[in-house]
C-alpha cells in the first residue's frame, strides 16, 4: 500500500471548493488521479464535512 503523503493530497485537492464532505473531496481527488489510499483516506470521511484543507490533513494524517 502507498504511503500517504500531504503533498500528494495537496495536489489531489488543489481545486478543491469549501466546504465540502469527505464524499465531494474523494471524487475530486479520483477525478485528479490521485493514489487509491488517498481517494479510500477521503472515503473514510464521507460523511465529515471540511471548511478547508487544514482540517482534510488533520483528518487524513491525524495530527495538527
Amino acid at each position: 500500500m502507498a504511503k500517504l503523503n500531504p503533498v500528494d493530497l495537496q495536489r489531489a485537492l488543489d481545486s478543491a471548493d469549501y466546504p465540502a464532505t469527505g464524499e465531494d473531496l474523494a471524487r475530486l481527488a479520483r477525478d485528479n488521479g490521485a493514489d487509491s489510499a488517498l481517494v479510500d483516506a477521503l472515503s473514510a470521511h464521507a460523511g465529515d464535512e471540511f471548511d478547508g484543507p487544514n482540517k482534510v490533513s488533520r483528518a487524513v494524517f491525524g495530527s495538527d
